[in-house]
């Protein structure tokens, strides 16, 4: 009221004072607009009062402060600074309220920070008073800062933070030795300060003087906060960054070098942190070698981490890719350590074979086998899918192949190398290749079944046959993955020849070597029930039975098509394969069977074999077995089949006794 009465008189005596005076009382009352207004016109005045501009000044950054605004406040208190500081520090002490002058400082602290790092977060309000702040004040940001942290050091001077943004601002000005000695006073307060340290490890550096930056650098690993680093990066110039960073890269280097053990590890980490900061968070040679130092730690998803940030902005860095995937190796995560060293192997071959065969040699072996099974799977796709158009994959498993050579001399990698050649038709190539790795004689069955697919390829059917019955004997998932290399027409050939061979070798009693043929002519027929009839007939031989009732059991599952003699036969063959396996019961069903589908044609093949005398014993024990389970009506099929093999006495006195234990029921 008293303000409203003294602007009210026509003498305006001290206008703008009592304005500048009301604009408070109205911000102490909340009325934030009406204080607002008050500081504009004193701002705005065509002959402004110095002392009165910098109260306005001070009260409108204050009510920016609840707008948001807080650039455009840190923007008012530069201003007010630069008219008269004494005056603006006057100002606050006696205009703003304790609970604010908190809040204020805090507000001016974070804005002349990022003021110094160029990070500038404008108002949604006052946009083009913005931009004209931004134009005066982008040329000399620091001398601003430095005025505005001056203000806060003389409101609170123990204040650490307010002393550091004064060093900042010194910095950016050139002014390297007043920051200098500013930042030591100020650790003499705080001796363990890692932001106060930071800064003067970087302006020793800038100095020259390597050993005292790097003494400081040392305290500051031991304090362990590395990322005090952070904020300073953002303020630094890009040249003293590099110093920082080549320092921080050459000492790392050298503990490397030097020393071995897990502290000096740790030594040499942090130094790689720092220098990573100081390039901005990115240093590809940086990251690369602290990944390799996490993993040296057993630190292995941290490593992973580092491997992943280089791979981000680079994903075909070969040393990233190696790196990552002999890691997911260390963790035994064979899907991921695959694709990442596959992917290393495309961008250059050469400096990740040297990279595996550094490692242990129970490492190596692991990986390799990870390496040939997911070659191997990838192979079987594309040959049982017919797809050779895909040359890419195809190209990729070759890399691959050539790579796995050079690291193990083993066997089965030369063999998975003629593979992949065979299937981009390089057949002299593949050839070659076997003769170089195994000798012309071929001593080993795997690569031998290789020459046979060749062979093929030239039509010798009758080699390739005895190669392929070979390989079947030992291992017949190997044989099948290669029949895939065969085409239809040549694999009816291949398993005609094989089966009539079998059939010579069965008449010499050559049993073992007809079951290879027999085996071939299985797999390369698709399981026709003809040569499964075969080979169970040889396997019988053998004794065999569990076997042979496997072949047994898929011939009659494709009985569909088959003559009614045939599937007779067959479930004779079942039968007698279960009584060798003393599986009586299930042997008696197949019998049966065979009886309800013609009983003729099934009891001539029962007195081949095994005779009706022993197979009554044996129908008569199961009919036995079921009457005294009180089974009448399963004992009582057993008999009648039982009694029409043969009328055997014993089955006679059962089916009596059945009559007149099940009187009472029904049971035909």
């Amino acid at each position: 009221d008293i303000c409203d009465h003294l602007l009210a008189e026509e003498q305006k005596t001290y206008y703008n004072t009592l304005l500048a005076l009301r604009g408070f009382c109205f911000l102490h009352a909340h009325d934030h607009q009406q204080a607002l207004q008050d500081f504009q016109k004193v701002i705005e005045h065509d002959s402004p009062h110095p002392n009165s501009c910098i109260k306005a000044l001070c009260g409108r950054g204050l009510t920016r402060i609840s707008g948001g605004s807080h650039y455009l406040t840190a923007l008012d208190y530069i201003t007010a600074c630069q008219l008269k500081l004494e005056e603006t520090i006057f100002t606050i002490k006696s205009y703003v309220p304790w609970n604010q002058r908190g809040l204020l400082l805090k507000v001016l602290q974070e804005e002349g920070q990022k003021m110094l790092q160029k990070k500038r977060y404008p108002g949604g309000r006052n946009l083009s008073l913005f931009v004209l702040f931004c134009f005066v004040f982008s040329s000399r940001d620091a001398p601003g800062v430095y005025q505005l942290a001056s203000l806060l050091v003389e409101l609170d001077a123990s204040d650490e933070a307010s002393r550091i943004l004064c060093a900042d601002a010194l910095y950016q000005m050139g002014c390297v030795e007043e920051a200098h000695k500013f930042l030591l006073l100020t650790l003499s307060g705080n001796p363990q300060s890692s932001p106060i340290l930071a800064r003067l490890v970087l302006l020793q550096l800038k100095k020259g003087f390597l050993y005292d930056g790097n003494q400081l650098l040392k305290k500051v690993i031991r304090i362990g906060d590395t990322s005090c680093l952070l904020p300073i990066m953002d303020i630094f110039k890009d040249e003293d960054r590099e110093l920082m960073r080549t320092h921080c890269h050459f000492q790392a280097l050298t503990i490397l070098k030097n020393r071995q053990g897990d502290a000096d590890i740790k030594e040499a980490i942090a130094y790689l942190s720092f220098a990573i900061i100081a390039s901005g968070g990115y240093a590809e040679d940086c990251l690369l070698i602290r990944a390799r130092c996490y993993g040296r730690l057993g630190q292995k998803k941290t490593a992973i981490f580092d491997f992943n940030a280089i791979l981000k902005e680079d994903p075909r860095n070969v040393q990233a890719l190696s790196g990552r995937g002999l890691t997911h190796l260390a963790l035994k995560q064979q899907k991921e350590a695959v694709q990442d060293l596959i992917s290393a192997l495309k961008v250059e071959a050469g400096a990740v074979i040297p990279a595996i065969l550094s490692l242990k040699p129970e490492a190596q072996g692991l990986i390799t086998q990870w390496l040939l099974q997911h070659g191997r799977t990838a192979l079987t796709e594309l040959i049982a899918a017919k797809d050779l158009s895909k040359e890419e994959a195809l190209r990729d498993l070759l890399m691959t192949a050539k790579a796995l050579i050079k690291i193990c001399k083993d066997a089965q990698y030369h063999v998975f190398y003629t593979d992949v050649l065979i299937a981009n038709g390089r057949y002299e190539e593949a050839l070659d290749h076997l003769q170089e790795a195994f000798g012309h004689s071929l001593a080993d069955d795997f690569a031998s079944a290789r020459l046979a697919v060749l062979q093929l390829k030239k039509r010798n059917v009758a080699m390739a046959a005895h190669a392929f019955s070979i390989l079947a004997k030992r291992d017949e998932g190997e044989l099948g993955f290669l029949l895939n290399f065969v085409d239809a027409k040549q694999q009816q050939h291949l398993s005609q020849v094989a089966a009539h061979e079998g059939n010579v070798l069965i008449k010499d009693h050559r049993y073992e070597k007809a079951l290879g043929y027999y085996t071939l002519a299985v797999l390369a027929s698709r399981d026709n029930p003809r040569y499964l009839r075969q080979r169970a007939a040889c396997l019988m031989r053998l004794k065999k039975y569990d076997k042979a009732l496997k072949d047994m059991e898929k011939v009659i599952q494709k009985h569909g098509c088959n003559s009614l003699k045939t599937r007779v036969k067959d479930h004779c063959s079942k039968g007698r394969l279960l009584l060798s396996l003393a599986e009586e019961e299930a042997a008696v069903q197949q019998y049966i069977e065979a009886l309800q589908l013609d009983e003729s044609v099934a009891l001539c093949s029962i007195m081949n074999s095994p005779g009706s005398e022993i197979l009554t014993k044996t129908f008569h024990k199961i009919a036995q077995y079921h009457f005294d389970m009180q089974r009448y009506e399963e004992a009582w099929k057993v008999t009648d089949y039982g009694l029409k093999i043969d009328k055997n006495t014993e089955l006679k006195k059962l089916k009596t006794r059945l009559k007149r234990e099940a009187s009472s029921c029904s049971i035909h």
